[in-house]
């Protein structure tokens, strides 16, 4: 996101204002958090029991049990996570086997004196309660270093594969001053993929602090001269939200722009990884950085967007495979600042979008539930479901 872009839109919310939409779409409150909450994101275990976890930008995840917002957070760790503006708590994947092994992994940023960094930690839930997490539990994962307060990235996902990967943006301030993005001994505006059960093995190249996971042996760049094994596709200037389809395991990578253009990146489920987003020699697919644009071909967004009438800051949605028929196959994606909701098919030419809804909501993040369900989430502290 764009950096302020939370403080300043925090609490803007106007009546919902039906544009175009499929059928009788509508957006119906799922439940209202308490008062200085800002959800950033929804997600879900996968084992069954039809709860949705709710992620607080503070450092708190909350659990919808179906019926109401249970009183007790599942997880507190307000006190290690440096919040504020793009910082927090703010991702979170559930193990595979979250049902036998009981792990889930969080992205959150933290301070140490002046220095700022992205950490990654697994944490088990009690063998007691399931709706309650063991605090004591962190094993920290992997860890980097933030030059900048911006630009964080945030999201992390376990892929069809079992391999986590993680969603990081170029380290902060304006046009990526340190090239980062590029720069394949930089895990700045990269997606990892990584092996959260495994070790590093002889010979790897690992670039994380602490390190405690293994390479996938089939990363693109794993062995090579000069290069982080952990990367699995470069040239992302901040993937704040991003999903698997979980039909198709295709990618969508929404990359948060400069002042221009705003984009969605598309990687396909058979792909070996290893593409080149064009971040910071493109800004969608306009020329950028010119001197940078000298590294190998790059993969072109499948759908961008400018900052007119409104829009600043986009967050990647998913590809929708719920009950609700007029949906299904679509991408569904949002503009932060205005609120703008839009529904995107895949055609013989190519990708187009239509907008639904200027909702007026400050859009932080989407979610499904296990049944396929698509949730939105309001930074101003509601969170939505896609419905009839």
């Amino acid at each position: 996101m764009k950096p302020g872009c939370l403080l300043f839109l925090l609490g803007w919310l106007v009546p919902l204002v039906a544009a175009q939409e499929p059928g009788a779409l509508e957006l119906e409150l799922v439940t209202k958090m308490p008062e200085g909450v800002k959800p950033l994101a929804v997600r879900h275990a996968g084992d069954g029991r039809g709860r949705l976890f709710i992620l607080d930008q503070a450092g708190r995840i909350s659990i919808h049990d179906g019926d109401r917002l249970l009183a007790r957070p599942f997880l507190d760790i307000r006190r290690r996570v440096a919040s504020g503006g793009e910082k927090g708590l703010l991702g979170l994947a559930f193990s595979p086997h979250y049902g036998r092994d009981g792990r889930f992994y969080v992205n959150y940023t933290l301070r140490r004196g002046r220095r700022l960094f992205t950490r990654i930690s697994r944490f088990r839930v009690s063998a007691e309660d399931p709706n309650l997490a063991r605090a004591g539990s962190e094993e920290p994962i992997l860890e980097v270093e933030q030059p900048w307060g911006n630009h964080n990235g945030g999201d992390l996902h376990f892929g069809p594969d079992g391999y986590l990967y993680i969603g990081l943006g170029d380290g902060g301030a304006a046009g990526d001053p340190r090239d980062n993005a590029r720069n394949l001994r930089s895990l700045l505006g990269k997606m990892l993929r990584i092996d959260v059960e495994g070790r590093p093995a002889p010979g790897d190249e690992i670039c994380g602090r602490r390190a405690a996971y293994g390479i996938p042996p089939d990363n693109p760049f794993r062995g090579h001269a000069d290069s982080c094994d952990e990367i699995w596709a470069r040239g992302l200037r901040n993937p704040w939200r991003w999903s698997f389809d979980r039909l198709t395991g295709d990618l969508f990578v929404a990359d948060v722009g400069q002042d221009a253009w705003e984009e969605v990146n598309f990687q396909p489920g058979s792909s070996r990884g290893g593409e080149h987003y064009g971040w910071s020699c493109k800004e969608g697919n306009h020329p950028y950085e010119q001197d940078r644009c000298d590294d190998g071909p790059m993969v072109s967004p499948v759908l961008e967007y400018g900052h007119e009438q409104g829009h600043c800051s986009i967050t990647g949605g998913y590809r929708y495979r719920g009950p609700v028929e007029a949906l299904r196959g679509l991408y569904v994606y949002a503009d932060f600042c205005s609120g703008e909701v839009w529904f995107a098919r895949r055609t013989e030419e190519g990708w187009r979008a239509s907008p639904w809804r200027r909702t007026g909501l400050n859009v932080s993040s989407f979610g499904e539930d296990e049944a396929g369900n698509l949730y939105l989430v309001h930074l101003g502290g509601e969170v939505y479901r896609f419905a009839h």
